[in-house]
C-alpha cells in the first residue's frame, strides 16, 4: 500500500533537491563571475563535481556503465555539462539578467518538443497548460529585471544556444538512464563534460591564482552541490518521470533565484517579479498534478525506476 506513494514522492523529493540548488547556483554564479571567465569558471565548476563524484562513485563501486549508455552520456556530457556552462556563463556577462532568464527558460518548452517527437513522451492538456503559466510567469520575471544592462545580440544568441544544448543534453540522457545508474551516468557526464572543457585549463590556473578565496569557493561550490548533488538527483527523478514533466519542473528556479536574491542579497523584488514568480510556481505544480480518476494509469504508463546490478 505504501510502495506507489513512496514511488512518487522519493523522484519529487529529488526534483525539489535539484531545483533549490540550481536556484543556488544564479547567487554563486555572481561571485565567482567576477573573477573567472566563462570558460574557466565552467572548467573549475566542473572539476569539483567530477572530484566529488567520482569519490562517491569509487566508494559506491558501481563500476563503469554499460556499452548501451555511453552514447546518452557522451552527449549529455559535451552538450549539457560542457557547452551549456560555458554558453550559459559567457551569455549572462553579455546581457542583463531578465533577458538571460528570459531565452533560457525557452528550455523546458524544448524538452518537451523533443521528448514528444524522439522519446515518445506524453503531452497530457495539464502539462502544456501548466508549461504555458510557468513560461508566462518566466517571461513576467525576465521582464521585472530587465533594464538594468545591456543586451547584445552575442550575448542573447548564447543564451539560446545554451537553451538548445540544455534540451539536447536531457533528451540524450534519458535513454542512458535506462541502461546505467543515475550516479553512473551523472559521473561520467560530468567528466566528459570537464575534459570537454581541458582547453580552458591555462585561464583557470591564471585566473585562479589572482581570485579572492570567497570567489574560488563559491567555484567550488557550484562544482559539489548545484552540479555533483543536483545532477544526481536530477537523473535520480528523470530515469522516473518523463524528461517533459522534469523540464517543466524546473520553472521553479525563476521563482527561488527570486526568493534567495530577496534572502542572501537584499534584492528587494518588485509587484512585478512576486508575480511572475507566483505564476512559475502556480505552472509547475499544475504540469506535476494528476487526474483522480486517472492517476493509475498515468502511473502505468511512465517509466519504471531502472534495476541496477
Amino acid at each position: 500500500m505504501n510502495a506507489a506513494p513512496r514511488h512518487r514522492l522519493l523522484p519529487a523529493g529529488a526534483a525539489c533537491v535539484t531545483v533549490v540548488l540550481w536556484a543556488s547556483a544564479f547567487v554563486a554564479i555572481r561571485s565567482a563571475g567576477q573573477e573567472y571567465s566563462p570558460g574557466a569558471l565552467a572548467l573549475g565548476r566542473l572539476a569539483s563535481g567530477a572530484v566529488a563524484l567520482g569519490i562517491i562513485w569509487a566508494i559506491r563501486g558501481e563500476g563503469l556503465p554499460p556499452r548501451a549508455a555511453w552514447r546518452g552520456i557522451l552527449l549529455s556530457g559535451v552538450l549539457w555539462f560542457g557547452f551549456y556552462m560555458v554558453a550559459l556563463n559567457w551569455g549572462e556577462q553579455q546581457v542583463d539578467a531578465g533577458t538571460a532568464a528570459l531565452v533560457v527558460n525557452v528550455g523546458p518548452l524544448l524538452i518537451a518538443l523533443l521528448g514528444a517527437r524522439l522519446l515518445g513522451d506524453p503531452m497530457p492538456p495539464r502539462l502544456l497548460a501548466g508549461m504555458a503559466v510557468s513560461f508566462a510567469g518566466a517571461v513576467t520575471v525576465g521582464l521585472s529585471m530587465s533594464g538594468g544592462g545591456g543586451s547584445s545580440v552575442l550575448g542573447v544568441v548564447l543564451c539560446l544556444l545554451a537553451a538548445v544544448a540544455y534540451a539536447a543534453g536531457v533528451v540524450a540522457q534519458k535513454p542512458a538512464l535506462g541502461h546505467a545508474s543515475a550516479l553512473q551516468v551523472t559521473t561520467f557526464g560530468c567528466l566528459v563534460g570537464a575534459v570537454a572543457c581541458l582547453p580552458f585549463t591555462g585561464q583557470l590556473a591564471h585566473e585562479a591564482a589572482h581570485a579572492p578565496a570567497s570567489a574560488t569557493l563559491n567555484m567550488v561550490y557550484l562544482g559539489v552541490f548545484p552540479t555533483a548533488l543536483a545532477f544526481t538527483t536530477w537523473a535520480y527523478a528523470l530515469a522516473r518521470t518523463t524528461a517533459s514533466r522534469m523540464g517543466a519542473t524546473t520553472y521553479a528556479v525563476p521563482a527561488l533565484v527570486v526568493l534567495m536574491s530577496w534572502l542572501l542579497l537584499g534584492e528587494v523584488p518588485g509587484l512585478l517579479t512576486l508575480a511572475g514568480g507566483v505564476l512559475c510556481l502556480a505552472g509547475v505544480a499544475v504540469s506535476r498534478s494528476r487526474v483522480p480518476g486517472r492517476s493509475r494509469r498515468v502511473a502505468a504508463r511512465e517509466p519504471r525506476p531502472e534495476k541496477v546490478g
